[in-house]
């Protein structure tokens, strides 16, 4: 079962990281965009890399430790519900900030 999770947690940090280069190159773009960028798309990019990060966290802390060990068991689920949760969260980020950066004209 550990090891189910272990792998599922590595591709599931892949991913992770893939779309942290991705903000992260959207944040370089829209920084050098200038002031007429705007504000709101720049903090929903920063809000994702956040989440991405506070994930990762979680996601290191969950494989961290033993599944095995019966007394661990609901934090360790509690923590694997809360990355799920925020990995919701920051698709749903990245949707909007898909839309709202496709329009230059908005």
């Amino acid at each position: 079962m550990n090891h189910y999770v272990t792998k599922k947690s590595t591709a599931q940090s892949m991913l992770d990281i893939s779309l942290l280069m991705a903000n992260t190159s959207q944040l370089r773009s829209a920084l050098q965009e200038g002031p007429e960028y705007r504000f709101h798309l720049i903090a929903l990019i920063i809000l994702s890399i956040t989440l991405q990060v506070i994930v990762g966290l979680l996601l290191i802390f969950t494989v961290k430790h033993n599944l095995n060990d019966e007394r661990k068991q609901p934090k360790l689920n509690m923590l694997n519900n809360a990355a799920t949760v925020f990995v919701f969260i920051t698709l749903l980020i990245n949707v909007l900030i898909t839309v709202l950066g496709s329009d230059t004209n908005w």
